[in-house]
């Protein structure tokens, strides 16, 4: 901690940036010390991704009033807080103890300019080529809180009477576990787990339906860049982002987390009704790169933005 607060008034003394954004609670806190220490005039600015009520809730009491008390300082002083969706600036405000309008909610700069081009790239893997059958896909660390076990159970459901195949991008260590569990419901051949790609975009254009099965999320990047190619999607309603991204349904459908059953349904009716991909790809828009940029441009330098607008 020391080492990083004196290493950032370094930067601060040398560089003298304007603003400093930094994604983690601690790092904020660490970057306070050392504008302190500095006397600098930089503005500091937290962005919030995730929610904090849930890793208070692992805690005993003790740590859990620690992290209380940590959390109300930085955020009483930083500059700014940003939070990647409603959902999660609301939780903010009930796990920090702030006022809500102490939070700007902006959306992750997420879609390229270019997200047509990359979508086109053609891809080798035999599953994604034309004429072979539906193939649902999922992306993200293969981690717990993604629960792929859910999807697999529904998908094992939904191929007992279609042709589907399944794909996972991403890596984790719950690789072993997902490939047990593929075989032991009888899908091992219709599951395929190629690991991270560099462009997803040009896998997710290809898949006939995109899932999201989270236990919980900020805002789910990977939902977006589905919507962004015009992939129909299904995901949980799971705190938060889903539910923000998708209208409350009206884009996608939504279903209750670790539901297997009503995955499967929403799944099937998805892939029976495809929604419109124009619909889909409208719904990213707000999401994309340089909106985002402008956004975030918009907050880190307030002045700027003003006497622009003024001009």
């Amino acid at each position: 901690g020391l080492t990083v607060t004196l290493r950032l008034a370094g930067y601060l003394s040398n560089e003298r940036p304007s603003a400093l954004l930094s994604t983690r609670e601690r790092a904020g806190r660490q970057a306070l010390y050392a504008r302190r220490l500095t006397r600098s005039a930089v503005r500091i600015l937290v962005r919030v991704g995730t929610h904090n009520s849930v890793s208070l809730q692992q805690r005993n009491p003790v740590q859990r009033f620690l992290r209380r008390r940590a959390l109300a300082f930085t955020y009483r002083w930083v500059d700014g807080i940003i939070a990647v969706s409603r959902g999660v600036a609301a939780d903010l405000a009930a796990a920090g103890g702030l006022p809500p309008d102490r939070i700007v909610t902006l959306n992750n700069p997420t879609v390229p300019e270019d997200v047509r081009d990359r979508a086109a790239v053609p891809v080798a893997h035999p599953w994604l080529q034309p004429g072979a059958p539906p193939v649902i896909m999922a992306l993200g660390r293969l981690a717990r809180v993604k629960d792929y076990p859910t999807l697999l159970q529904a998908f094992a459901r939904l191929r007992a009477a279609v042709p589907l195949r399944l794909m996972i991008l991403g890596d984790g260590n719950q690789r072993g576990a997902i490939l047990d569990l593929a075989s032991h419901l009888g899908v091992a051949a219709d599951v395929a787990l190629p690991g991270f790609v560099a462009n997803p975009y040009s896998y997710l254009s290809k898949a006939t339906l995109f899932v999201l099965c989270s236990r919980r999320e900020g805002s789910p990047n990977a939902l977006i860049e589905a919507l962004a190619v015009g992939t129909p999607v299904v995901a949980t309603d799971c705190p938060s982002g889903p539910g923000e991204i998708l209208d409350h349904g009206r884009i996608g459908r939504l279903v209750s987390v670790g539901d297997v059953e009503g995955l499967a349904a929403a799944m099937k009716a998805t892939l029976d009704r495809p929604p419109d991909p124009r619909q889909l790809r409208d719904a990213a828009r707000p999401f994309g790169m340089a909106a985002g940029i402008e956004a975030y441009r918009r907050v880190l330098w307030p002045e700027a933005a003003r006497l622009a607008e003024n001009r």
